[in-house]
């Protein structure tokens, strides 16, 4: 489906409240160039709804918190099945977590609910267009959950050694300590514990062992 040199654009709604599909229709009356072609209450309904259609709609205005099938679960499915679909994630929702998954799952934009008729044919007609449309609040949060991510895949190369040499450290074990803990040599504990230095970028085991209470990790002192 191509949408280049198209004046009218169609629109499906995915929202749980019959109430706020209603009121988004309203909204898109205003509005010519769109025109609502097909509803649905759930991620999992809209599925079935594309499935059965004969036309696509160019645009879907898609609710994150929804039963059965979610905003961003939908999004993901959609995006596998049909790609060249453009989606809006419309929510009242602003958690930076919220944010990145929307986008990674394919939305083109993500708008709260409580911008104006004028802002939301703004967004819808960016992204018939392939264009991000999003609000300064949004792409903040955009970006705190991409540097949340980014922190959290720097633990995530630990191995599981790793990390248990790690809390033993936080608890003030020694290394021969260690190596009678989890019954391994003196000079494998100092080869994980130069590993850990290494991947935290950290220069001492006083250092190790504050990482691991920053994280959580470690139990509370007494």
């Amino acid at each position: 489906m191509t949408v280049t040199g198209k004046s009218n654009y169609s629109v499906m709604i995915v929202d749980d409240h019959d109430m706020v599909r209603a009121g988004l229709k309203t909204y898109l009356m205003l509005e010519p160039k769109f025109e609502v072609i097909a509803e649905a209450g759930n991620g999992e309904e809209a599925l079935r709804v594309l499935e059965q259609s004969e036309t696509l709609p160019d645009l879907i205005l898609m609710d994150l918190m929804m039963p059965v099938m979610d905003g961003v679960q939908a999004t993901a499915a959609i995006m596998e099945r049909y790609p060249e679909l453009k989606i809006v994630m419309l929510t009242s929702f602003l958690e930076d977590d919220k944010v990145l998954a929307a986008v990674e799952a394919g939305a083109v934009s993500y708008v709260l609910k409580t911008v104006s008729a004028e802002e939301l044919i703004y967004a819808l007609t960016g992204a018939v267009k392939g264009m991000p449309v999003m609000t300064a609040d949004v792409s903040q949060a955009l970006t705190r959950g991409l540097r949340q991510r980014s922190a959290q895949g720097a633990d995530e190369g630990l191995t599981e050694r790793e990390k248990e040499v790690l809390l033993l450290i936080a608890d003030g074990m020694a290394n021969k300590e260690i190596a009678e803990e989890l019954h391994i040599s003196i000079k494998t504990v100092k080869t994980h514990v130069s590993n850990l230095l290494m991947k935290c970028e950290l220069e001492d085991r006083t250092q190790l062992a504050v990482y691991a209470h920053r994280k959580g990790w470690a139990k509370p002192q007494a």
